[in-house]
């Protein structure tokens, strides 16, 4: 509630106050235009209103824009018009790879710029609204183009739709919802006349977005609206649809929907209705105008106070990405590391949706980087699930644990080396991280390391103190596994470095038995190089030669043989290599093993 002695403005004096801003995003939301002349007057007040006058970033206007297309995609070429006015006047270069698949049809870039281009066909999002479909006929209300469809012999009455250029659904839409969401009266009575259609609860909810009062009059007639239809009502900027469901349903007005659809009025209606200061602080930053948060402190808000899910002011600035109202909270003594129902803090949230200027000014304010949720995560870890390389830097800068679990006793520098990340990897090292770390008490990092092959991933665990000879379960050293995965380069380097070439392992091979098997001819001529024991022994008495004697390489063998491997060596049987040539019944290899004085 408000401070004892100091009244509340009233709905028409918020209104009033804010007429600009409401009124420009009203003629987004509410666009039926596609002449050029209309446009520009509405960029007109887009620009002036929005954006020279500070209150939006013009990146955040062209966001908003593209995310209301769903909502009244009849205008989706006028709404990219102005997005394309938008990003030329104020050179936004936007990455257009997030945007969903339906900006994907009209927008490409050029050199950092937004270009307006044709539809792009494909299989998962057409043209829907092409003359020649029934969809079309829908969107145009066109009662005799719907009737020639509905009489062509391959018409389905029970056909649905389901395409990025509408509102996000797990199932898809029929006819009739199309129809309401079109507020296409004529062929939603031919719908219900010739077919019976029926009136879905996606039909009520819908109606508030086509806004024709004949078909919403008869969908109430058997449905009930709910909070779907508000917040449909909230996206459609008409304010008496808001009021008919808060007065006539006792629906709640949605603050988190009025912020993220960008409908102040609404906002205004809920605060005039209910002078609940509190929640509607909580709520305000989501609007990135600075004079309406500092309106509820003025009327009393607790700084601190929180919504029903635990979320306070300084959670919605963060999740925003509203510095502005971040330091004005933080200046006022917003606790930094408030928890929401889940744990969280601010941190986290910024983390999360990678607000680097959001978390550094939560770290120059004392954030506690060690804060963990429910799920027993730091910001930190989210950092690294997310691999923000920024973000990682400055909480190890700020002291953040670089031996840290991340997820299911997976550190840090697991995660960097998963990323081939040595920018990263280096950092943690250089911050401490453990280079010896197993995962699952298996394999160290440098075993995954030489695994993957990287040499740039490889190195600063050498440098940094790894013990290169460590065994794993299998007792495999990295030697081993560079080995075994063919990496010519990672051998070189180990070895360079002082692995033991003759390690064995819990079967009693060296990393030679390995190439031998795996045919690696200039990892085996490498290894041999460096001294490995052409003639060691594994547990069953088999020297590697005995390897390429079961892939019946002849050619291998006879390497092995001019760099003094012993043909008449004894396996731990009794045989020799001739012994297994024969009892393969292999004549090649015997005859080969008899020029070489092989013995039996």
């Amino acid at each position: 509630m408000c401070n004892q002695g100091i009244d509340p403005p009233d709905y028409n004096v918020l209104r009033s106050n804010y007429k600009s801003y409401i009124d420009s995003y009203n003629a987004l939301y509410q666009l039926k235009t596609d002449k050029e002349e209309d446009l520009r007057s509405i960029y007109n007040m887009i620009k002036t209103e929005l954006i020279d006058s500070k209150k939006q970033l013009p990146e955040n206007v062209i966001q908003d824009i593209l995310d209301l297309i769903p909502y009244n995609n009849r205008y989706s070429n006028s709404y990219l018009v102005l997005v394309k006015l938008i990003s030329e006047d104020y050179q936004v270069t936007i990455d257009v790879n997030p945007i969903e698949d339906l900006t994907k049809c009209y927008l490409h870039e050029e050199d950092g710029k937004i270009i307006l281009g044709a539809i792009v066909n494909s299989s998962k999002n057409q043209d829907i609204h092409s003359e020649n479909t029934i969809y079309r006929a829908i969107m145009n209300d066109d009662k005799e183009r719907f009737i020639s469809f509905t009489e062509s012999d391959s018409f389905d009455k029970n056909q649905k739709l389901k395409n990025n250029l509408y509102p996000y659904h797990s199932t898809s839409y029929s006819f009739l919802e199309l129809c309401c969401y079109h507020g296409a009266v004529d062929c939603f009575k031919l719908s219900r006349s010739k077919f019976k259609s029926e009136i879905t609860q996606q039909c009520l909810e819908f109606s508030f977005l086509g806004g024709n009062p004949d078909i919403m009059s008869e969908c109430l007639k058997y449905q009930t609206p709910d909070e779907e239809c508000m917040k449909y009502a909230i996206i459609s900027h008409n304010i008496d649809f808001v009021t008919f469901l808060m007065n006539e349903y006792d629906i709640e007005i949605d603050l988190e929907y009025c912020g993220e659809y960008n409908n102040l009025e609404a906002f205004f209606i809920y605060f005039d209705q209910t002078n609940d200061v509190d929640k509607c602080f909580i709520y305000s930053p989501i609007f990135n105008i600075p004079s309406l948060f500092e309106l509820f402190i003025s009327l009393g808000a607790d700084i601190n106070a929180k919504d029903i899910n635990g979320i306070t002011a300084l959670h919605q600035a963060s999740i925003s990405n509203n510095k502005k109202a971040v330091e004005f909270l933080l200046s006022h003594g917003a606790n930094v590391n408030e928890k929401c129902y889940d744990f969280k803090t601010a941190l986290h949230f910024a983390t999360i949706l990678n607000y680097i200027e959001i978390v550094e000014l939560f770290l120059s304010h004392g954030a506690n980087i060690n804060e963990k949720d429910f799920d027993e995560k730091t910001p930190f870890a989210y950092a690294m699930l997310h691999n923000y390389k920024e973000i990682i830097k400055l909480f190890l800068l700020h002291g953040a644990n670089p031996n840290e679990i991340i997820n299911e006793e997976c550190t840090a520098l697991f995660y960097s080396l998963f990323n081939d990340d040595k920018e990263i990897t280096e950092l943690l090292l250089s911050h401490g991280a453990n280079a010896n770390e197993r995962m699952n008490d298996e394999n160290t990092a440098l075993h995954f390391a030489s695994i993957r092959g990287n040499k740039e991933i490889v190195e600063p665990f050498l440098l940094h103190g790894a013990n290169i000879n460590e065994k794993n379960c299998d007792e495999l050293t990295a030697l081993h596994l560079a080995t075994n995965s063919k990496h010519k380069e990672i051998v070189e380097l180990l070895l360079s470095h002082g692995a033991s070439i003759d390690e064995k392992n819990i079967t009693g091979q060296t990393p030679l038995f390995f190439a031998v098997h795996n045919k690696s001819i200039e990892i085996v001529e490498l290894l041999l190089s460096h001294g490995a024991n052409i003639n060691e022994k594994d547990m069953f008495g088999k020297t590697p030669i005995f390897q390429a004697e079961s892939f019946r390489e002849l050619d291998l063998i006879e390497f092995l043989i001019s760099h003094g491997a012993n043909i008449n060596e004894t396996n731990n049987n009794g045989e020799t290599l001739l012994d297994c040539a024969i009892s393969i019944n292999n004549a090649e290899l015997i005859e080969f093993l008899h020029l070489h004085n092989s013995k039996s």
